[in-house]
Parts: C-alpha cells; structure tokens; sequence
C-alpha cells in the first residue's frame, strides 16, 4: 500500500501572506480583529486566537483598540468605506490575485460593460467582486447555469459583456463557459482570475486521483478551493473530504492499494503532516484483526446479517422469543428491538405477530440466533439516508444530544452527526436550544462501511431564506408597510428582519425628533410597522421608513393653527436677534428682537429667560421652509389700544354742566319788568 502526497498541496501565495501579516501583528503586540476568520481552517483560527487574535463580524464587532486585517478574500466596498468612518485602523491581506479582478470589475462597469462572474454569489470573495461592480452584473455557479444566462432573453450580443471568474473556480467548468462564450459570443472580453496556484493545484488532483484508488481531501468544510478539489477527485476514484485528521479514524480505506492526499489552499502544513501520521495509523488498524473479531468470525454462518421474517412464539419482560423457520432458536433482546425504556414489550408485539428482523449472531453450538428489529430499521434508514446524500433530499429528525463539536439528530433510527457550524444560522447561537427540537437538515457525507452520517441544518435554513428572498424581492414595492423584528442597532440607524430579508432605517427617519442614537426609539427585539422608501434591486438593499405623516410635527401644525392665533409657547433657546419658542414638540418659532417689546431692548435676556411660559401671536407660517414668526409686541400694542379705547368711551358717557354768563341770567328780569 502506497501514500502519495501532492506536491501542490497546502498554503498558496495569498493565504501564506494572510496568514503571515496576522502573526507578526500579533507577535509586535498590537490588538488584532480579523474581519471574518482570516482563512477556511477551523484549527489555523484557533492557533491565532491562542495568539490574542479575535475574529469579527463586520466593522461593528471591532472590539475598541483593535486593529482590523481584511482576509485573503477581501471584503465589499462598503466595509472597507465603514472602517474608515469609523477610524478603525486596518491592514488589507486582500489576495493580490483578488484586488486584480476587483480592478478589471470597476473599470469595464463604470464603461458600461455588464460583468458576468463565475463563482459562489454568497462566498466572501464573490461578494467583494459585486461590490466593485458600477452597473449590472450575473453570477453563476456551473456552466448550465452560465448556458441558461447567454440563451436568456435578456442576453443580447448587442451589449458589451465581461467574464471572469472567482479566483478558486473550478477549472474544467470554467473552460467549459469559456470556450462556449466564445463561439456564442465573439466580442466578449474574457479574463482568466482562476489563479495560478488554484489551476496548478486542481490540475494535480486531477491527475493523482486518476492514479489512485483513495483520495483524501483535506482543508476547511466551509473553503471554496477544498471543495472544488473534492469534486475534481470524486470523478476518479473514492473521495475522502475530512477537516480534522481524527476523522481518518472513522474511515474504511477496504482494500485500497494506493491513497493519495492533496489539501486545500487554507490547509497549513502542520495539519498536513498530522494527516500523514494519523493515515498511517489507521492503515496498521485496519490490517490487524483482533481476537475477538476472530472468534466472532468462527461463530458466523451464512444466515448471519440476513434479513428473515419471523413469527413471535413467546414475549416476555427482557425478550421476544421467534422461530425463523430454521434448527436456531432465535430471540430478540429488548434493546434490540426499542430504545424507548418506558414500553412494555407485551405492549408492542403478541404471540403470532410476523415481523421482520435481521441476524445479529449465530451460535451453531447452543443452536441460537440473535436479531434485531431496531438494527434492520436502521439499516432500511440509512439507506434513505444515503440516497438523501445524493439526491440532496431534506431529512426531518429530533436533536437527541448535544456533544462535542455538534448535536445528533435522530432520523428514521439513523443517528446523524452535525457540526456546530452546520447546526445553526448564526454562530451565536446555544446548541443546547436545539435539543429535543425537530429539525430539518440535509446530509453532507456518509460513510457506508461504518453506517455513518454528517448533516447540515444550516443548508436548509439557508434554501428557506434563499426561497423568502426571491418571494420578498418579487413583490417589494415602494410604500409597501411591513411588520418587522429589530436585529440590530448602529450609530447610523437600526436594521429590521421583514422575514429573510433585512432593511436600515435610518436615523433620522427614526423620529421626527432630533436624536442621538436609534436606541433613544427602537431596541433590538421591537416589532415595528416599516415602509418601503427606497429600493436599490442590483445591491439588494432596502432604505425604510419609521416615522408617520401624521406624527409630523409640521402637519399637525398645520391642521391645528393658523396665521393670527394667540398660543401659550416656553422659550427654549436665545439668540442676539431674537428667541425661539416651542409652540409643539418638534415646532419653535422665532420672537424676533423687535417683537419681544414695545420698548427698544439690548438683547432678548433683558425680558425673558429660558423655560419662560409666555402668550404669542403667530404672525407668519412659511411651511416650504419651516419656519413660524411669532410676536409678544403685537399683543402688547394690541392690550395698549385696548386701554386707551376703553377710557375714551368712558370720557364720552359722562354729562358735563357749566355756569351761564352774567349777562344771560339778568336777561329773564329785565324782560319781566318791561312786560309789566
């Protein structure tokens, strides 16, 4: 038995230098964030985080002090945008291979030029791409795909088109959509981005796995370039993906003569080398039989592992005892034929029944036979669970256990293993929640020879989002309202889940109020009513509204006063032309310096003061511009002419007597006298 070792296996030339940059940061003793884990290997993160290194989510989660490095695959535009508003110093480890396509993807858009892409539109690395993308763009992830988009209707040799691919692409599909680009489309503007190393790598794979009768793959579950190595092997021969060398142990290698090992480019050589001595290992194990084994082996006949029907004879509290229609007197111990302590077997089967089993073990010398109806169940379960494996079939099943590394689903009597990082959507997440919840996952790998499984609940979870996306995305509309849950807050606004997808209020559509922070309105967990105020469909992005029209300080203004209304206002701030009260929250109008009295005043402190309660006339409303004039001098000078008013009347009603001449009084005597 011969083990082959790939040449090109390993760390390539971008994620070396990734890797490299994080440790001497470390080792100077600076604060090191990386945004994302710095490359696709579980135990590489962990050695960095022994270091002091954390890993962040996004510039947000940047813990205060810290320097943040950019990973190999790059990050969208607008992160790198954030981390500069933010001022959070970083270093970019962005793959040089990677800030090349970023270019060829910014130029050609900005000309105009439609950028078709060929890679994971969700892998970190294909996300950046799009980022740099100024008009339309497609992706796609197979040439099927890639074939559907050139005889789509909205294709057209009309417009100008520009291929390239992600940097870990798979090769041989590429050259497919590239040679097929070519004869549809003569003038488009092809750049082959698969980097040198990846090419030189899958090609290697290629080539060994054709000589071999095992190939062992190992790198990251989540690396894109892993994955592509297994697929390119899994033509060939047998494939064997593991991430961790223990998992070797759990692997049948059978008769294989020869075994070749190639990793992905987020594998670091010291995992390598494990893999080599954990390989070994298994190999010397699998070559012995133990004792045991071999005295099972003479026991065995041919009945042994075969399916019969059986007929129950007798049932007791440990035991079903069933005539197989051979010389075996045969039995069925409890736990073979439940896991449920709390049955009663009397409950379950009576003397009579026909049920099917499968042979455990024969004893040709005590004439017994051992079965299993549990065990044949299983079987018959995992057989689904196989062709679950291959036909991407979603499984339903109960979480069991909670173990390290993971949780057990129990699925049709199959116990399927699931890594934390397959078990939820997010990493935050407590396994311990999922336990004796029914789930939905879908399997990974199996390993026929030990009736092992690996499932992914996170894939599900995924395809369900992906389906309420496309359902969302299909209907969005502008002014369209929504109930959504609050997910997140950040100093410019809050982000809201409307059901799979996510939409930013931002902040100062949060209230009609000035404020500080979203928190002053919102918290991560409230249920609000949104409206749609923008949509961008290229980036996928949603632009919410919060605050209602007819919470509009200005509207309610507006049905509610009117120019020549006398109003109870409170000062609340001073300026040297003036001051400025509040009629209604969210609403202050001016008291200009020459409307505050009727006398000439220095400054507005002469006659009132802040907090002041006082009665205005509003004199003008200019609602385009927002801005209301007030006066308390009207209302004086109107009080003034009141008063004068009131004493002229008062003059008026009064009778005024005045004494007659000398003259006239004496005019009546003389008069008399010259009429006698």
């Amino acid at each position: 038995m011969t083990i082959r070792l790939a040449q090109t296996a390993g760390f390539c030339f971008g994620v070396e230098r990734a890797v490299k940059l994080v440790e001497d940061l470390a080792a100077s003793g600076r604060k090191i964030a990386t945004l994302g884990p710095i490359i696709h290997n579980p135990q590489m993160v962990a050695r960095l985080e022994a270091q002091g290194v954390v890993v962040a989510d996004g510039p947000e989660t940047v813990p205060e002090g810290c320097t943040a490095v950019i990973r190999s695959h790059g990050v969208r535009r607008d992160v790198v945008e954030e981390l500069r508003r933010r001022a959070i110093p970083f270093e970019d480890a962005t793959c040089p291979y990677v800030k090349k396509i970023h270019s060829i993807a910014d130029e050609h858009s900005r000309n105009g030029e439609t950028v078709l892409i060929a890679g994971d539109e969700t892998h970190p690395e294909v996300e950046g791409i799009i980022s740099h993308c100024n008009g339309p763009y497609r992706c796609f992830s197979t040439f099927g795909d890639f074939r559907k988009i050139v005889e789509g209707d909205d294709f057209s040799v009309e417009k100008v088109y520009i291929l390239l691919a992600q940097t870990t692409f798979n090769m041989p599909e590429w050259k497919k959509c590239r040679d097929f680009a070519k004869n549809v489309y003569t003038n488009i503007n092809i750049f082959d981005t698969i980097c040198n190393a990846t090419m030189l790598r899958q090609q290697e794979a290629d080539e060994l796995s054709a000589q071999c009768d095992v190939m062992v793959v190992v790198g990251g579950r989540n690396s894109s370039n892993t994955a592509k190595l297994a697929q390119i092997c899994a033509q060939n021969c047998r494939t064997v993906p593991v991430e961790e060398p223990k998992e070797l142990y759990a692997v049948d290698f059978g008769n294989a003569q020869h075994i070749g090992v190639t990793a992905g480019a987020s594998t670091p050589a010291f995992i390598i080398k494990e893999v080599q001595v954990v390989m070994s290992d298994v190999l010397n194990q699998q070559d012995e039989m133990s004792f045991e084994e071999m005295l099972d082996q003479s026991f065995k006949t041919i009945n042994s592992k075969e399916k019969v029907t059986a007929i129950v004879t007798n049932v007791s509290p440990t035991e079903i005892a069933v005539d197989i229609g051979t010389k075996h007197a045969g039995y069925v111990p409890f736990n073979e034929y439940t896991d449920d302590p709390s049955v009663k077997l009397e409950e379950l089967v009576k003397v009579g029944d026909e049920i099917e089993l499968i042979v455990l073990r024969v004893n040709d010398v005590e004439g017994t036979a051992m079965l299993s109806k549990k065990r044949l169940d299983a079987i018959a379960g995992f057989e689904k669970v196989m062709e679950a494996a291959d036909t991407e079939e979603i499984l339903e099943g109960t979480v069991v256990d909670v173990v390290k590394g993971g949780v057990i689903a129990l699925t049709n009597g199959v116990r399927v293993f699931i890594p934390a990082s397959q078990a939820t959507m997010t990493r935050g997440q407590e396994l311990e929640t999922l336990l004796r919840q029914p789930v939905s996952f879908k399997i990974l790998e199996v390993n026929r020879s030990r009736r092992r499984a690996v499932g992914s609940i996170r894939a599900v979870l995924k395809e369900q989002q992906k389906v309420l996306e496309d359902k969302f995305w299909e209907t969005v509309a502008v002014g369209n309202v929504y109930q959504g849950t609050v997910k997140s807050l950040t100093s410019y606004g809050a982000f809201v889940d409307l059901g799979g997808v996510d939409g930013m209020i931002h902040i100062s559509e949060l209230s009609w109020s000035r404020i500080k922070h979203p928190s002053e309105v919102v918290n991560v967990g409230d249920n609000v009513e949104v409206y749609v105020r923008e949509i961008d469909p290229e980036a996928r992005k949603i632009s919410l509204g919060y605050k209602k029209t007819e919470d509009n300080p200005w509207e309610i203004l507006h049905s509610q006063y009117q120019i020549g209304d006398v109003v109870p206002v409170q000062i609340v701030s001073m300026t040297p032309f003036g001051a400025f009260a509040r009629i209604i929250p969210g609403v202050d109008g001016l008291i200009h310096i020459s409307q505050i009295s009727t006398e000439r005043i220095n400054k507005p402190a002469d006659v009132l003061e802040i907090g002041q309660e006082v009665t205005v006339r509003i004199t003008d409303i200019d609602f385009e511009k927002k801005r209301v004039s007030l006066s308390i001098r009207v209302l004086l000078e109107e009080e003034k002419a009141d008063e004068e008013a009131e004493q002229a009347a008062d003059t008026e009603d009064t009778v005024v007597y005045e004494a007659a001449p000398p003259e006239e009084m004496a005019a009546p005597a003389a008069e008399e006298g010259d009429a006698e």
